[in-house]
């Protein structure tokens, strides 16, 4: 059985999937945005800030590409 949850998704998928590209990279960036601000109010720091730790968070634990040794 399809939650409400499983609909509001799948309407989302076909809105977002049915606007120009343009668009979708307008809507992916103004997320980023509200992240950014979300949580730099969260934490009581400034907005550049909280870009940085979000910055810094996705290279925790990563490991580099064999495929970038030259």
């Amino acid at each position: 059985m399809r939650s409400v949850a499983d609909q509001l998704r799948d309407e989302t998928r076909r809105r977002n999937a049915a606007l120009p590209p343009e668009a979708r990279v307008a809507l992916a960036l103004a997320l980023g945005d509200d992240d950014a601000r979300a949580l730099a109010a969260a934490r009581g720091i400034s907005t550049a800030e909280a870009r940085a730790q979000i910055a810094r968070s996705r290279r925790l634990g990563r490991q580099p590409s064999c495929a970038d040794a030259d």
